[in-house]
């Protein structure tokens, strides 16, 4: 313990700003690039389609796809946050947007259609990011 912490002592105070910092860039570029390039492929299906969900999955999948309103709104959502996280503009909002769309793909792995390493990744990113921006939440988060 003491040789991490004198460790940590001989690097300047600014190494782990910088560090976090871009950390922070990079986590959220590329969280936002996920969202845009699965979304944009909804539309174009320009990746290999996936297998069809099984079971109770893939009837779940399907009612949400009988709503013929469902996916292409999600899409949408999923594409403009991706952008405005990708390319830093109304980061802090677009995370607001985002993140129930972010619970319900870890719920949906988790429960219904395992593995699981997709739903973790983008919830453990949603969680750095909004652990990142919480500054920003801090009015909004506020007992009054």
């Amino acid at each position: 313990m003491n040789r991490w912490r004198e460790a940590s002592e001989l690097l300047p105070p600014f190494f782990f700003e910088v560090n976090m910092t871009q950390a922070t860039k990079v986590v959220r570029i590329l969280f936002g690039l996920i969202f845009v390039v699965f979304g944009i492929n909804y539309f174009f299906e320009f990746l290999p389609p996936q297998p069809a969900p099984q079971g109770i999955a893939g009837e779940y999948i399907s009612a949400l796809l009988k709503t013929g309103y469902f996916f292409p709104v999600l899409k949408v959502c999923e594409i403009s946050c991706g952008i405005a996280l990708a390319t830093g503009f109304f980061v802090p909002l677009a995370l607001i947007v985002i993140a129930p769309i972010v619970v319900q793909i870890f719920l949906f792995h988790i429960f219904l259609a395992p593995p699981i390493s997709l739903g973790v990744t983008l919830l453990l990113m949603g969680l750095f990011l909004g652990w990142a921006y919480r500054k920003s939440y801090a009015e909004i988060l506020k007992m009054k």
